[in-house]
């Protein structure tokens, strides 16, 4: 295939990846009341953001893992800012954990798996020290750790399956 092929193919898929993430991010208030389902409990910036690592360009992935919050926050103003911050230091923190894992562990399941996990621990440390320094309020976990679980068994089983295919 062309380099010319190969960049339109790219350009296409960041395109309609950052489209979508910016329409689900919109719409996830709406669809959950539609629903009468907690939406956030699937982790849909998680999901936008790891589309965005397997299928663009790293550049894209850390863009829309430091924005998507943000871009959330405001046209919704939830999270609250503080909490905002957060999430964007986690997806951030697991762009990066991936992108540095996946070829050194040579298994993408558990480079993943690893990236997720340890971007959610920073994430609730620092969430703690933001509760105990009453910057946000609520529970340590919102989202009880047996989602959590699954949500990322399910996104690292999709990047194996993926990767693996391209080879």
């Amino acid at each position: 295939m062309s380099t010319i092929a190969v960049n339109r193919k790219s350009l296409v898929s960041g395109l309609l990846i950052n489209i979508s993430a910016v329409l689900l991010v919109y719409f996830i208030p709406t669809l959950s009341h539609l629903l009468n389902f907690p939406l956030y409990l699937i982790e849909p910036m998680r999901i936008m953001v790891i589309l965005a690592v397997l299928h663009t360009d790293k550049r894209n992935a850390y863009f829309l893992a430091a924005t998507l919050p943000l871009f959330s926050y405001a046209i919704s103003a939830h999270p609250v800012f503080y909490k905002m911050l957060l999430i964007s230091a986690e997806l951030v923190l697991n762009v990066w954990l991936f992108l540095l894992l996946k070829d050194r562990i040579k298994n993408i399941f558990a480079a993943m798996t690893t990236a997720i996990v340890a971007s959610k621990i920073a994430y609730y440390l620092l969430k703690a020290l933001f509760i105990y320094f009453a910057l946000i309020g609520g529970s340590l976990f919102s989202t009880p750790v047996w989602i959590q679980l699954l949500t990322t068994a399910i996104f690292s089983a999709y990047a194996f399956l993926i990767l693996r295919s391209r080879k």
